[in-house]
């Protein structure tokens, strides 16, 4: 039976069972030929199907159980019985260990990797048990890395530039052949804050050192400081990649490069800016599998999941989201397309430039050189037969105008607006130059947000809340004995959170709300109205994640306005 089942080949599997057209095999084993990608990883890749449907259908075609790595905790005495170097090269993680019965889970991509599982039995004694469980290829790699820590060779880069000695290590990390240390350096860094889940990296010249940041859940953090002298060779590598003009350095560029990292392509968007000790270089991290995230992994509640499901129920019109810039919105938008993503509707998006190229949707980039602005952007769109069109941002009079035009023709139309609430929006519109009775009946809805970290729960403490923050808790603070606070530990790099969630206040239209914008009702009784049909304000949002545990109040109050809550 188990030789029947080896013999099975994925893509025939999904084929049967209906999940893949054999179109759409025939496209991904003519893929195959020209590169040593594995068929389920092209799948995931083309956008045939999802990573979780592939791991499923196998687990039940072998009789295995699958397992998420996301909803899977470190285990310590798991990882201290299997060595690093053997987990890699047989493409297994031990994930949880029991000493009462002697069993050790192990997550694999390889079930019938017999000889693997022998020699890891052999390693264990005849007393341990082996229980397998299949997990996704793409998650794999990088839980191996989280799970048991990442050391980088930086320091040894380091150290072979300045004595001239050889870092054979990080050669061994980057291939066989020997490259310059000044490239390997600039790879580990980037692999290094890709790793660290950065969402941008900073190179920072001083007047006698360089200073490296990272951007982790919303925060800078500085990782390295080096001396000036690596500056110049830093910058010039950064810009060859990107494709820079590298004796250019007194007016600002930008550029792109990629980087595969565990089998998956990662972008980054690069922005160089002269500054008097030289140029300021800022990376953007585009890792498309890490941050377009489905809503049912937002940790949203049911009442904010019910008032999207209606706003994306109507089939014509505009659907806003607000908000700063990195609070989330073109990963909430993308969420939200996904939402209706399928073979029976064409998505059209006009975006400035396009982040995450996705499957099933035309994406455009506007572009100064062909006179592709949003305006021209959309009139051309509109020619297209779209039923969806998302357009980045409505930043003039014009671009709004062509977006109520395409929501007044029957399409659903997603964008982005900067204000700093969902009411805001109302007269950010008519300053823009779009009258009020042009809004009424055309607006979905709209969404503001914010982006707070999520304490680590491996060490957030309870504590007595003060005067002041029962001030903030307002009506819920009778009730409250305790809230939490981060305290740090190895698990979230002694920093007390791990992870960012969103916060969301959701204005859904309706006739009455209509009726008031198309008056130029005051904002105090556009309030009134929307309270009256239960709208919850980022404060009112915020402070009940930090009463429910998920993140601290000082936390909220850093991203959230809070102070109107004290004069109530």
């Amino acid at each position: 039976m188990s030789e029947q089942r080896k013999k099975l080949r994925l893509g025939e599997l999904l084929v049967q069972q209906g999940l893949i057209t054999k179109d759409q095999l025939a496209i991904v084993l003519a893929e195959q030929r020209n590169s040593n990608v594995p068929i389920g990883r092209l799948l995931v890749r083309l956008g045939f199907v999802t990573e979780t449907a592939i791991r499923d259908i196998m687990a039940r075609t072998v009789g295995q159980e699958s397992i998420d790595l996301a909803q899977v905790l470190a285990d310590p005495e798991a990882l201290s019985l299997v060595p690093e170097e053997f987990a890699r090269r047989n493409h297994l993680l031990p994930i949880a260990y029991d000493p009462t019965d002697h069993v050790l889970t192990i997550a694999t991509t390889e079930i019938f990797n017999v000889v693997a599982l022998d020699q890891l039995r052999a390693m264990l004694g005849p007393q341990v048990e082996l229980k397998t469980q299949l997990a996704a290829e793409a998650q794999l790699g990088d839980y191996i890395d989280q799970f048991y820590g990442h050391e980088l060779s930086v320091d040894g880069i380091l150290t072979e530039i300045e004595t001239g000695e050889i870092d054979y290590d990080s050669l061994q990390a980057g291939g066989d052949e020997y490259t310059q240390p000044m490239v390997r350096l600039v790879n580990a860094i980037l692999v290094d804050a890709v790793k660290r889940g950065a969402s941008d990296i900073h190179f920072e010249p001083e007047y006698a050192f360089l200073r490296i940041r990272y951007r982790i859940d919303g925060v800078l953090e500085t990782v390295r400081s080096l001396h000036k002298t690596y500056m110049p060779g830093i910058t010039v590598r950064l810009k060859v990649v990107s494709e820079m003009n590298i004796a250019e350095t007194r007016a600002p560029q930008d550029g792109r490069m990629s980087l595969t990292l565990n089998g998956r392509p990662v972008d980054f968007r690069v922005s160089t800016q002269p500054t008097i000790y030289g140029e300021n270089i800022v990376l953007r991290v585009l890792d498309r599998e890490k941050s377009i995230v489905n809503l049912d992994r937002m940790n949203l509640s049911k009442e904010t999941m019910n008032k999207l499901d209606v706003m994306l129920a109507r089939p014509e019109g505009i659907l806003v989201v607000t908000g700063p810039t990195g609070s989330g919105k073109t990963t909430t938008l993308y969420s939200l397309l996904a939402q209706v993503n399928d073979e029976t509707v064409n998505i059209m998006t006009l975006e400035d430039p396009v982040e995450y190229p996705l499957t099933l949707m035309r994406q455009t980039s506007v572009n100064d050189v062909a006179r592709m602005d949003f305006a021209n952007g959309i009139r051309s769109i509109m020619r297209q037969d779209p039923d969806i069109i998302l357009v980045g941002e409505v930043r003039d009079k014009e671009t709004a105008e062509m977006a109520f035009r395409a929501a007044m023709t029957g399409h659903q139309v997603f964008t982005t607006l900067h204000t700093n609430s969902a009411l805001g929006a109302f007269p950010r519109l008519l300053d823009i130059g779009i009258q009020p009775d042009i809004m009424a009946g055309n607006i979905i809805g709209i969404i503001a947000q914010r982006l707070v970290r999520i304490l680590c729960s491996h060490c957030k403490e309870a504590y007595a809340p003060s005067q002041e923050e029962r001030l903030l808790l307002g009506a819920a603070a009778d009730s409250v004995s305790f809230l939490y606070r981060p305290v740090g530990c190895k698990s979230c790099g002694n920093k007390g959170y791990r992870g960012r969630t969103p916060i969301m206040e959701l204005l859904v239209m309706d006739g009455d709300i209509d009726e008031l914008v198309a008056r130029r009702a005051t904002a105090k009784e556009l309030r009134a109205e929307a309270v009256s049909k239960g709208f919850r304000s980022l404060a009112e949002e915020g402070v009940t994640r930090a009463l429910d545990g998920i993140t601290s109040i000082a936390e909220v109050a850093r991203t959230v306005d809070l102070t109107g809550r004290l004069r109530q």
